[in-house]
């Protein structure tokens, strides 16, 4: 299971449950392999802080990526304040489906790249974004869908999310004058080969148009620092592009900056049996603690586990919130649970501390960096205030 698991174990009884524990080790193993892709392929690589905006781990995201990226204004200060403020070469990148008239005076100010999603946005803010020196990008909408995550896929019929190539074409090209680049988000966990085929459709409907730009941006979604990653294929597919079009490649991966580097303690508070089926009541949340499990849904990782029924004792697990659907999934055990067990989920820096919520009065789980020494330490504690200051 790795040193880092058996870290985990050392200390499991040390912190205070529910806590988020993030490792250096594993965060920064993710970085280097993103650094070689980069340097590889001769591209651009930003976190996507939508996924994970530890900015305690900031400093060493900067020493291997090329940037942030933000959905909006916070995110957008984040990295600026956190990282582009303090390092040289670190790049802003920001899109919005519709921005603010508020905010936008301060984007131009701390953004480096403003995206915009259709061409109304562009008219109202490209010309106040070129006067303040910034490159300017439009998304496109290849309505190409490789993916089986609905609520996760802009290419799906309807979608908002960025312009299809008949709106392009409604514009024409005077619509593209000031226009640097081209963004594109469509992946959500996927390899390369689901990248190969979203970019086969770009190329069909907005090849021509890449030929007039400096950059390309291929959004996130791309599971690089997964075991199976076909790594190769991406760096062959980013070489061609970079050649063909001349231009610059950026991708921006979220879910692997941090995939698998976060761990959640957590704690059986309670065993209640109905219906032949028992319950452990723990003081996480799937709801309020890890919310992709209910939203997307899946089943997280959980350490000295198997499927419900391939060890002696099984369980459902469940947080203990008033929503009945508070459930995290089935997990069978070598061993009876007992109240005050801890166990620990695998996979949680991402999308867990962004998405998290105090729904029910529910306390915020702590933040803990295990740094790379093996010493941990809590860089965020939630209370009462945190809960009341939000209502």
């Amino acid at each position: 299971m790795g040193i880092e698991y058996e870290r985990i174990k050392e200390i499991i009884q040390e912190v205070p449950t529910p806590c988020y524990i993030v490792s250096e080790a594993l965060l920064e193993k993710n970085l280097k392999l993103l650094r070689r892709v980069a340097d590889r392929a001769g591209c651009k690589i930003l976190l996507a802080q939508k996924a994970f905006s530890m900015y305690y781990y900031y400093p060493l995201i900067g020493k291997y990526l090329d940037g942030v990226t933000a959905s909006g204004l916070y995110e957008a200060r984040l990295g600026y304040e956190e990282l582009c403020q303090k390092e040289r070469r670190c790049e802003n990148h920001v899109f919005s489906p519709a921005y603010d008239k508020g905010h936008m005076e301060e984007l131009l100010q701390i953004c480096d790249h403003i995206v915009f999603n259709s061409f109304s946005q562009c008219e109202l803010y490209k010309e106040a974004a070129l006067r303040a020196g910034k490159s300017c990008g439009i998304r496109i909408n290849p309505e190409c869908s490789t993916q089986d995550h609905a609520i996760y896929d802009p290419c799906a019929p309807g979608s908002r999310l960025g312009v299809t190539l008949e709106h392009f074409e409604k514009h024409g090209l005077d619509a593209l004058e000031g226009i640097e680049g081209l963004h594109f988000h469509c992946l959500c966990e996927q390899n390369a080969d689901a990248l190969a085929t979203t970019m086969n459709a770009v190329e069909e409907k907005f090849g021509a148009y890449l030929y007039q730009m400096k950059w390309l941006n291929m959004g996130g979604g791309h599971h690089i620092t997964k075991y199976d990653y076909d790594v190769e294929a991406l760096v062959a597919l980013i070489q061609r592009i970079q050649k063909k079009y001349g231009l610059t490649v950026y991708l921006e991966p979220g879910e692997a900056v941090a995939l698998n580097a976060g761990f959640l303690v957590t704690q059986v508070l309670e065993l209640v049996s109905n219906h032949g089926i028992v319950t452990a009541i723990v003081d996480t949340s799937a709801a309020c603690h890890m919310p992709d499990v209910i939203e997307m849904p899946y089943r997280p990782p959980l350490y000295n586990s198997g499927e419900a029924g391939e060890k002696a004792f099984t369980y459902r697990l469940a947080g203990p919130t008033c929503l009945a659907g508070d459930l995290i999934g089935d997990y069978s055990f070598d061993d009876e649970l007992k109240v005050g067990d801890r166990l620990i989920f695998g996979d949680m820096a991402i999308y867990s501390m962004v998405k998290n919520n105090t729904f029910n009065g529910m306390p915020l789980p702590e933040i803990i960096a295990l740094d790379a020494n093996g010493t941990w330490q809590t860089v965020k504690r939630f209370g009462y205030e945190d809960f009341k200051r939000r209502l």
